[in-house]
């Protein structure tokens, strides 16, 4: 049986980090179909009051974006800069 490094360790470690911060995808990818899904509606129920609908609608995606945005920098960071492995 062969030992397991400190380096190896925290390459395994940084992985399941890279991938648990990748499940932050999920929130908003439903958030984004919920408010489309309405935002269509609303459209249906008023067109002329599309543009308003719409500029709102995306508004709202992009601030509800960033929390996916983020769960993919660090799961990045994790995988290719790896700042623990400067710590041994």
């Amino acid at each position: 049986m062969t030992q397991i490094t400190n380096e190896g360790l925290i390459l395994a470690c940084s992985a399941i980090g890279a991938g648990l911060a990748m499940i932050a995808g999920i929130g908003p990818g439903i958030g984004q179909g919920h408010a489309a899904g309405h935002a269509a509606s609303a459209v249906g129920r008023n067109p002329g009051a599309k543009s308003d609908i719409t500029s709102t609608m995306l508004l709202g995606q992009a601030v509800a974006e960033t929390t996916g945005l983020y769960g993919l920098a660090i799961a990045i960071i994790l995988l290719f800069a790896n700042p623990l492995l400067g710590k041994l």
